[in-house]
């Protein structure tokens, strides 16, 4: 299960418009992934920002990078993320569902 302290760094890494745009472009690619001028390309951030953007990013475990010869690949960390959505809902309407067992 997932750590309050696990759970805030992986929002606060997807807390900038930047990043949360890095992040889709990662997550619309697929488990593929993509090398980081590719994420350029499409996201149009300077190389020197969207390095320390990805680095954020793969700090909190929200992105895996993979050495293939001189390139990097970039993927989003699928299984981080679900848990990430997990933790958030986990407590979803957990207040309404006991209101309405202490109305009956």
């Amino acid at each position: 299960m997932m750590q309050w302290e696990e759970a805030a760094q992986g929002f606060a890494a997807m807390g900038s418009e930047a990043r949360l745009q890095v992040l889709r472009c990662l997550i619309r690619a697929g488990s593929e992934g993509l090398l980081v001028g590719e994420i350029q390309q499409r996201s149009g951030i300077a190389p020197s920002t969207l390095a320390h953007h990805l680095k954020f990013l793969t700090g909190a475990g929200v992105v895996e990078q993979e050495r293939n010869g001189r390139s990097t690949i970039n993927r989003a960390n699928f299984d981080q993320l679900e848990q990430l959505a997990g933790f958030i809902l986990s407590e979803c309407c957990a207040d309404a569902q006991s209101e309405a067992k202490n109305d009956d």
